[in-house]
């Protein structure tokens, strides 16, 4: 567990996160083979982009409730659909929503050098996948989902940054140094490895290099 003043940061593996606030409001992002069977529900679930490691739906209904409301993109509708939560959102990047009186700024997530094939990226700024940045007690937390450096993130100043680090579909670890230094927030928190791609010694590299202070994460 990270604790940034009044809110507390849960990593529950590769580029799933709990956050909860001094009033015990609890936010879930992108769950992903998150170990165990039996979670307390939280009030708001966010999925940044269809993808299985983003959407996973397995893992969403070990958060959910019927009082539970979802926030996701357009082309993951089919599936968030499915849940029985009090209420899903679809937005997307340049939306602000406010969702049981805490907001969220919406903003772009997509690769600029990171491609399936040639000249097609994994990530295309057109099928506006999202980050989001959460706001709890006054701070800003920003998670980036599956992105590149892009020059939008010049426009977020988060007071946390959860980055992903591990390349191939998302920043490298010297790409996530360089919007560590665009963003400048107070804490980083490094992601998306040990599932998939990457590992652990990704966000150690990363933690040793940069500029500001890094917590790396540990499950539970």
């Amino acid at each position: 567990m990270i604790n940034f003043e009044s809110v507390s940061i849960q990593w529950l593996g590769h580029a799933g996160f709990l956050l909860t606030d001094s009033a015990n409001q609890k936010v879930c992002i992108d769950p992903f083979q998150v170990e165990g069977s039996s979670y307390d529900s939280v009030d708001i679930i966010i999925s940044t982009h269809e993808h299985g490691d983003h959407c996973s739906i397995e893992d969403i209904k070990k958060f959910i409730s019927p009082e539970t409301e979802v926030i996701g993109i357009a082309m993951a509708k089919e599936q968030l659909t499915t849940l029985n939560c009090k209420k899903a959102h679809f937005v997307k990047p340049g939306d602000n929503i406010t969702v049981k009186g805490i907001e969220f700024n919406i903003v772009p997530a997509y690769n600029i050098n990171k491609f399936r094939s040639e000249g097609v990226p994994f990530h295309p700024k057109e099928d506006k996948k999202i980050g989001v940045v959460v706001h709890m007690d006054g701070h800003k937390i920003y998670h980036a989902g599956d992105t590149d450096n892009i020059p939008e993130m010049n426009n977020i100043k988060p007071d946390v940054a959860l980055l992903p680090v591990s390349g191939t579909y998302v920043m490298t670890v010297s790409e996530a140094l360089e919007a560590t230094k665009i963003l400048q927030p107070k804490l980083v928190v490094p992601m998306h490895y040990g599932a998939i791609v990457g590992d652990q010694s990704m966000a150690e590299k990363f933690k040793e290099m940069a500029n500001t202070s890094v917590e790396i994460p540990t499950i539970g």
